[in-house]
């Protein structure tokens, strides 16, 4: 079998396309909502972008760009070469200059602490033109694939308790970073979200020697651009030490100050925290309630939120406040106080709804109100019939009281015994304090 490394530096030749699909089928980034065909850009396998890297295999995609494994010809010929994972935005992309300047100061906000290394920031970046406009590229580390697939390389879909308890405290660590230095709030913390490293530099050969074999298949759209199937399964684990690192940070926030609140929706309908939906204001505390949706999901290998969606897979936020209150128990009176006062001020600039419609307040996107005036929810018979202890995993008792508060009084999520849930104020929470938690 050809092996891949070390690599020329001219172009590599590239082989014959793989099988041409049917230009009905829809392929990857074309399932995406308001999905447009022409701000994406018309990459190809062996295409120079910048004059140094050459696109090779399509390996991620997402509404707003696609991304590539493309080799780096830069350097003397006789040295090992590079490659990387490169994102291509989509042209007219309004978060891509605010992504970048994120990525910076995540970069250049202080290298000496430990929780810079838990995130993967571009390396370098550079324009490529289509006859749109421009699109940003940003070359990153490539990395093995996101923490779900990573999960289904175990036994059921559960990845062992030791490497959940090690993967929790970077995470907690990186927060801790991305908060207090950076004054940054992700947004967007999710399976997807978050990066393995590969434990074997072979896996790479091995995966560029098949793919040259197989080439991707693809389609011609209606608009003439090329849509190639991405290629990202490096295959079953050959041993286990794999670093996980967060990404993309299209959605995240740098917030102003330490007083300063969010305004506008944010985060995947499933791990939408409740400030968010009440439209009272959030912060760098949205990031924490991720980490303890993200936490049931990995330990348990399944949602803990089970009627976010409604039987034609619309958001519902009533069922989904509903299921908090079932789970974690009522809000406290404060948060809803914030609601009453805040849920119907109008946001700077009106933003599109699920539905189409413009809306100039967080109670008209979500469709609320959800509590009256004595801050009762206003949607009881949607509370299901299920509390924590009902979803909890079977862990033996020591690591679950180590993960959960199971009493009916004061359920919640526990990341080394301290609560992540709307009974409580989550901004207290220091991410440091509970990564050096035994």
């Amino acid at each position: 079998m050809r092996r891949f490394f070390p690599l020329h530096r001219k172009p590599l030749p590239v082989p014959s396309p793989g099988r041409l699909l049917p230009v009905t089928e829809l392929v990857d980034e074309e399932i995406c909502p308001y999905y447009d065909s022409k701000k994406f850009y018309p990459a190809k396998p062996g295409e120079v972008l910048d004059g140094r890297y050459q696109v090779l295999f399509k390996v991620g995609w997402g509404v707003s760009s696609t991304t590539w494994l493309a080799r780096d010809m830069r350097g003397h010929r006789w040295e090992p070469e590079d490659v990387v994972a490169l994102k291509i935005t989509n042209t007219g992309s309004v978060e891509r200059e605010s992504e970048r300047a994120i990525e910076e100061c995540i970069a250049t906000a202080d290298r000496s602490q430990r929780g810079y290394q838990l995130f993967r920031t571009s390396l370098e970046h550079f324009e490529v033109s289509s006859p749109e406009g421009r699109h940003l590229c940003l070359a990153y580390e490539l990395m093995r694939e996101p923490l779900w697939l990573f999960q289904r390389r175990f036994k059921d879909g559960i990845i062992p308790l030791p490497i959940i308890k090690t993967y929790i405290r970077f995470f907690l660590i990186g927060l801790d970073y991305l908060h207090t230095t950076c004054n940054v709030v992700h947004t967007d913390l999710k399976l997807e979200n978050i990066m393995i490293s590969f434990e074997d530099p072979e896996i790479l050969n091995d995966f560029m020697d098949a793919q040259l074999e197989s080439p991707m298949e693809y389609k011609i759209d209606s608009t003439g651009r090329p849509v190639y199937r991405c290629h990202n399964d490096f295959g079953p684990l050959r041993k286990v030490r794999n670093i996980p690192k967060i990404v993309d940070f299209c959605s995240s926030i740098n917030l102003s100050s330490d007083d300063d609140l969010g305004v506008y929706p944010i985060q995947p309908d499933h791990y939408r925290a409740p400030e968010v939906i009440l439209g009272c204001g959030w912060n760098t505390s949205a990031d924490i309630w991720n980490l303890g949706v993200l936490l049931y999901d990995l330990i348990q290998g399944e949602e803990l939120f089970r009627q976010v969606l409604d039987a034609e897979d619309r958001y519902t936020p009533k069922a989904h406040l509903a299921e908090m209150i079932a789970l974690l128990g009522p809000p406290p009176p404060e948060l809803v106080s914030r609601t009453h006062a805040r849920s119907r001020n109008d946001w700077p600039e009106a933003i599109q709804g699920a539905d189409g419609r413009l809306c100039e307040t967080a109670e008209q996107y979500f469709d609320g109100p959800f509590f009256d005036g004595d801050g009762n929810f206003l949607f009881d018979e949607l509370i299901p019939n299920r509390t924590l202890t009902d979803v909890l995993p079977p862990l033996d008792e020591r690591n679950r009281e180590g993960f959960f508060i199971i009493n009916q009084d004061d359920a919640g999520l526990v990341a080394g015994g301290q609560k992540i849930g709307p009974r409580i104020d989550r901004a207290s929470i220091s991410p440091t304090k509970i990564a050096v938690h035994p």
